[in-house]
This record gives C-alpha cells, structure tokens and sequence, in this order.
C-alpha cells in the first residue's frame, strides 16, 4: 500500500490474493491501513477465470448480520440460495442486493448447466455496512437489471447502485452509495463526479488512468474528495466505482459478521455454533463452521 500527499490519489491498496485452486480471489478490503470507503467494507474481486469440465464454485451455506452484500458478475453466472427462501441465478448485467439486517444465511454456487462445461468466473463481491439505526431492519433480497447505462466519449458506464451522470439506479440504498462499472475504450475518458465523501476505483482488466496517473490492475486505489477527475485509456479497460457517505460511528467486523456493536458479533457467532439461524431451503445439508476460538473482532475507526 502506498500514501500519495498531494494530487488526485490518497492512497492504494494492493489486494491480498488467496488462490483457490480452479480461480483467485483478490481482497482489498478488509485491509489494515483503509477502514472503509464510504459503506464499502469488504471487496473482493475474483476471476476471470475458467473452470475445468466438473468443477464449480461452491460457497456453503453461512450467516451474516447487520450488513448488505452487493454481486455484480462480469462472466459466469453463481445460483444464490438464502434462508428467505430465495433461489435466484445471478448472471451478467444484473445487481443482486442480499440485505442480512438481523440475521440470513445464504449459499453461492454454480449452476448445474454451468458445470459439465466448465463454469466462467469472473466478478466482484462487496459487503456494505449498514448505518445506524439500520443495522437490524429484516432481511431482504432483490436483483435489479435494466440499470441505467451511461455513454459518450468511448466510455460506458453500468450504473449499479446511487447517482452517477444524471442516472439513478433502482436498487436499494441505506447510506449513500455510489457504484459502477465503466467499460473503456481505447482512446476513451469519462468524467468521475466528485460529490461523494469518499470514491475509489478498481481496474479489473486492461489498462487505465485517473487525471493521467496509470492505474495498477486490481489495485484499490482512493481518490482524493471533492475534486472533479477524468478516468482515460490509451488501450481499452474495465473500472469499477465504488464509494458513498463517510461512516463516522465506528464498525467492527469478524468473519461472515458486521457491526456497530462487538457484542453483536459475540451473540450472533455463539447463535451458529449452536445451531439457531434458519436453515437455507433446498441447501440444507451442508454449512460453513464457525472459525475456531474466541472472535478477532476488527474496528473501524
């Protein structure tokens, strides 16, 4: 990780990738130096990746609380399972919001169909903390398509979730949110609005650069705030945008749990040791144990 004092680049953050044999993941955050940006506190980025014929990507059924987790697939497609009792396939173009509140559990894997072949994999994760006094609304799930898609210049931009260039996405937002990926091509720039409290970006394929400054790829890198900035490509590339309000009661997370409240955390991993969060329909027979010893809670600030 690097600090910039001046310019349109606070700091970035070079991404802990764990190989999981058939694909990598790529976590920016949680990470020890950036607390959050804006709700954001946990992304991952994983692919691209092409599974072999009869291996898939099988996340076992596992809780959260107080958090809202964002899937947004550049390829592939993963079958979203939760203790609602929602079955959904999440696929390119499509935003699934899975909102824990209180507590959900939820399963993620590949498609049957996606399997003989060998499944694509190639996406971005993000969890999004809730704000106080929402930290314990009911759970909920939506998928969103149609969002709105901004052009000109050579550039496009999906917008996931908040305002960004005059468009608003449908999906649901606690906190102020901002989200999007940006599709670049050659030769291309798109003005990056500069009214969030807190904005970062994330090239995930071909090349990039923020008011000149060259982008690593899969770097997180955090722009300085309230200054307008320009995101070119000299070759083409994939951006993804992410930020919102600045969080400024302190959050704590551990494992699958986040929250304002580290006795929270405490209650709800004793609640999966002991069998009591509600089963996931049709995915019943398997789960995620809960990591051995005492919780390692991390706070934010």
């Amino acid at each position: 990780m690097t600090d910039s004092q001046s310019g349109p680049i606070l700091q970035t953050v070079t991404p802990i990738a764990h190989d999981l044999g058939a694909f990598t993941v790529r976590r920016a955050i949680p990470s020890p130096r950036l607390k959050m940006v804006g709700p954001f506190i946990f992304v991952d980025e994983f692919g691209p990746a092409k599974l072999d014929a009869g291996q898939a990507m099988d996340v076992r059924p596992h809780p959260h609380i107080n958090l809202a987790t964002v899937t947004w697939l550049f390829e592939g497609a993963i079958d979203h399972r939760d203790s609602l009792g929602t079955y959904a396939t999440i696929r390119s173009g499509q935003v699934n919001l899975m909102t824990a509140g209180t507590g959900i559990v939820h399963s993620e894997r590949s498609p049957q169909t996606e399997r003989e072949g060998g499944p694509s994999l190639y996406g971005m994760q993000t969890w999004l903390a809730l704000p106080d006094g929402k930290e314990e609304i009911a759970p909920a799930f939506e998928s969103r398509s149609g969002l709105p898609l901004v052009e000109g210049h050579g550039a496009r931009a999906r917008v996931i979730m908040g305002t960004l260039w005059g468009q608003t996405a449908p999906t649901t937002q606690y906190a102020e949110t901002i989200y999007a990926e940006i599709l670049l091509d050659a030769g291309s720039a798109i003005p990056i609005d500069a009214e969030a409290d807190e904005r970062a970006v994330m090239l995930v394929g071909g090349e990039a650069r923020i008011d000149g400054v060259a982008l690593e790829l899969y770097e997180l890198t955090v722009l300085a705030p309230g200054v307008p900035l320009k995101l070119t490509s000299g070759g083409g590339g994939r951006v993804m945008l992410l930020g919102g309000e600045h969080f400024a009661s302190p959050r704590h997370i551990w494992w699958n749990f986040v929250s304002s409240s580290k006795e929270r955390i405490e209650h709800a991993a004793l609640e999966w040791r002991a069998g009591n969060f509600p089963k996931v329909p049709g995915d019943e027979a398997e789960f995620i144990p809960l990591p051995d010893g005492r919780p390692k809670i991390v706070s934010y600030p």
